[in-house]
């Protein structure tokens, strides 16, 4: 071989050494775990008691804080901070670029004496202002006007993180502008949280429930990603910007064989993910399971679950702490959602329930009838929700880097349903039919009677796992499988909150008026979930997703298909969502355009890179690696033709025409790219990304991975998918 990127990572692989520096023994999670986070132990330990208590009280029931106790928890945590080596503070948020934002001011402020001292107020820990000029706002405010001001959540503790050279206070903020437009993706993530308890509350009052803490959405977030030497990294320009690989031809062996998926874990790799969760655990991120996944170098990570915007602030961490540690072990992770074609992409499923801690999950069925009444108004509901807002929940996964994963045999399709497993899809069904009936015993038919009946008796799992599903019930809670690895929880939580707050409003205005017009409880219990099963029952779907037939009977039942992103994104700015964001208080229609704008945005300019990748690495990669093979294969041919051997020229004619195949798709590539640049309308822009470009980089992709199965391997200078993926 003649690239040197590629034997440093042989190198790299076959000479690492586990130089462990964590010792479990000596430091027991059980004894550090959450140590640098200021949380209920370290407020309750050092705040003044009724500060702790008014802030205690703000944070479990979700009301405003006192400002007035401000001044003393900002001196606490500055103190707490400063224990712990910080010399500085940083307000933590997530712009509309979906990524981790932070901007990092000094404790220390001059005396006035030629010494400094330190100084953190309450004004200091509630509001920042990061200058907001550079982060996309879809027109919602000019260029001129940067201001962005971040606020303090108080429901998510505040935290240390630790670098070599120090360490620094990171506070959970939302971000706005100056006019208190939601620039970020944590301010609708908390307001969808006010609506979902509000239209829960009012569910739970017909049940003669009044719970004195608030509704909340939990979630549990499973991290999917690949981990391969950064080498390799260095040695792809596609890899390095892209975050995937535009060129690779499939490996003689890929993940058919399934050996990887809860394989013996790599020990780089284990000892990478050992660190990982050492660092996660000091942050009180409550990590639990790791194992490999299906595709070669593909691992997974997941918490537990956790008040859903607690869930969203700890999976940032996790994305960040996995990209970071890997760096000391000589790894890329990567977390785009496909980075190698062939083998599966990467999602980041969201397991999504509501309920608190006094009531326990609202979608767990109950051994008694009143229990299951319930469960049946709170499932119901989520029925509901998604049929008449799957398109908004599929608009919340849509991307350039997630279109590639949706529908591909490793991930659900773009077509939303839902699967609830045949036991309790049965139990729905006879709601819908007026009977009840049980095929496991064999009884005779009779009416479903609520407030008589019980449900049958659910297992955890009600109905074995269906991969194909956007939405699954899977016990006491709902698996939405469709977000992409690399995204924010937070949009599609949002969304998820957003529907139930609907779909629950509707609930109560349904079972109030039954009641009002003289039916018991259950009576009107009976009649919502025959309601709603005969209105949105389209939407339940326990079969295969991938198959063709089921894309036909979806079209027949009247549900969408929204293969990529510029066909979701819409999605965002119809009449219906728009009427559930400001109905709730969510976001308002400027809100909402500027959003559909940005993920548009970003789409065009997702591909726009890219193509201009296809084209330079074809160029002075690819086609130069070609053209020496193929002047070495004339060379070898007149050789030996000179001294009268005869030779099949059959390889060379091959090379060749591999070669003016893809300068032509190259040409081609290069004409569309410049005619999609030409359009000013976006959403035209991004449909001709979508129908033109895409496809034509795919053409120079065909050329370039052939000529990659003929070129002599020391003539080609990018690492090889054999070697990227199974390099461990």
């Amino acid at each position: 071989m003649s690239n040197s990127a590629r034997q440093n990572a042989i190198q790299a692989i076959t000479s690492f050494k586990d130089e462990a520096n964590i010792d479990y023994v000596k430091n027991r999670p059980v004894e550090f775990y959450g140590c640098n986070v200021f949380d209920d132990k370290a407020m309750r330990a050092r705040l003044p008691k009724d500060v702790y208590k008014s802030l205690h009280k703000a944070i479990t029931l979700g009301e405003r804080m006192d400002p007035s106790i401000a001044d003393t928890v900002a001196a606490v945590m500055k103190d707490w901070a400063i224990e712990k080596g910080a010399t500085h503070f940083a307000h933590i948020f997530y712009p509309l670029t979906g990524q981790t934002a932070e901007k990092h001011d000094s404790f220390l402020m001059p005396d006035g004496y030629g010494g400094v001292i330190a100084e953190f107020s309450g004004n200091m820990l509630i509001r920042g202002e990061p200058d907001a000029s550079s982060f996309p706002s879809g027109g919602l405010r000019s260029t001129f006007e940067a201001r962005g001001y971040t606020a303090w959540d108080v429901t998510s503790p505040a935290y240390i993180m630790e670098n070599p050279n120090g360490t620094f206070l990171c506070i959970p903020t939302m971000f706005l502008s100056w006019t208190g437009v939601a620039l970020d993706k944590k301010t609708p993530l908390l307001r969808s949280g006010q609506a979902l308890n509000r239209a829960a509350r009012r569910v739970l009052k017909i049940f003669g429930i009044e719970p004195e803490l608030p509704i909340v959405s939990f979630a549990g977030l499973e991290q999917e990603y690949f981990c391969i030497d950064h080498n390799y990294n260095f040695a792809r320009p596609d890899l390095q910007v892209a975050g995937r690989s535009l060129f690779g031809a499939r490996p003689a062996k890929g993940q058919e064989f399934s050996d990887q998926y809860f394989g013996v874990i790599p020990q780089r790799v284990l000892s990478y993910m050992m660190e990982v969760e050492y660092e996660l655990y000091k942050l009180g991120v409550p990590v639990r399971t790791r194992h490999n996944e299906a595709a070669p170098s593909q691992y997974e990570i997941a918490p537990l679950y956790e008040v859903s915007n607690l869930a969203v602030d700890h999976n940032h961490i996790i994305m960040s702490t996995l990209r970071n540690v890997a760096k000391r072990y000589g790894l890329k992770c990567l977390l785009h959602e496909k980075p190698f074609h062939g083998v599966n992409g990467s999602g980041k499923h969201v397991n999504y329930s509501i309920g608190n801690r006094e009531l326990g999950s609202l979608f767990d069925p109950g051994a008694t009838p009143h229990a299951n009444a319930k469960f049946l108004v709170f499932c119901s509901a989520m029925i509901r929700a998604v049929h008449k807002f799957g398109g908004l929940l599929r608009a919340t996964v849509a991307s350039a880097s997630n279109d590639h994963r949706l529908g591909a045999h490793e991930a659900p399709p773009a077509i939303m349903s839902i699967f609830l497993g045949d036991q309790l899809t049965e139990v729905f069904e006879a709601f819908r039919a007026g009977r009840v009936e049980n095929a496991a015993n064999g009884k005779t038919a009779r009416m479903m009677n609520v407030g008589v009946d019980t449900l049958p008796p659910l297992p955890t799992d009600p109905g074995d796992r269906n991969r194909t599903s956007p939405v699954a019930f899977t016990g006491n809670r709902f698996e939405f499988r469709a977000l992409g690895s690399s995204q924010s929880a937070a949009g599609s939580i949002t969304a998820l909150n957003a529907m139930m707050s609907d779909s629950l409003n509707h609930a109560a205005d349904y079972l109030e008026k039954q009641i009002a017009s003289g039916k018991d409880i259950n009576a009107a219990i009976q009649s919502y979930v025959e309601h709603v099963i005969e209105e949105h029952s389209a939407i339940i779907f326990n079969g295969d997703g991938y198959s063709e037939i089921w894309h036909k009977e979806a079209v027949r039942r009247g549900l969408p298909n929204l293969r990529n992103t510029p066909e979701a994104l819409p999605e965002l700015i119809k009449p219906d969502v728009v009427a559930l964001y400001e109905g709730n208080g969510i976001l308002n229609r400027a809100e909402l355009k500027a959003r559909h704008d940005i993920y548009l945005e970003q789409y065009c300019k997702t591909l726009r890179t890219e193509a201009t990748l296809v084209i330079r690495m074809a160029r002075t990669i690819i086609f130069p690696a070609g053209m020496r093979y193929q002047g070495e294969l004339a060379e070898t041919a007149a050789r030996m033709k000179a001294v009268g051997l005869d030779i099949r020229l059959d390889m060379l004619r091959d090379v060749t025409e591999q070669l003016r195949g893809m300068q032509d798709a190259v040409v081609r590539l290069e004409t569309a790219l410049s005619g999609v640049d030409g359009q000013s309308d976006l959403p035209t822009r991004a449909r001709l990304y979508c129908e033109e470009v895409l496809p034509l980089m795919g053409e120079v992709r065909r050329y370039a991975d052939l000529l990659e199965t003929r070129v002599a391997d020391d003539l080609w200078d990018l690492p090889s998918y054999q070697e990227i993926l199974f390099g461990k």
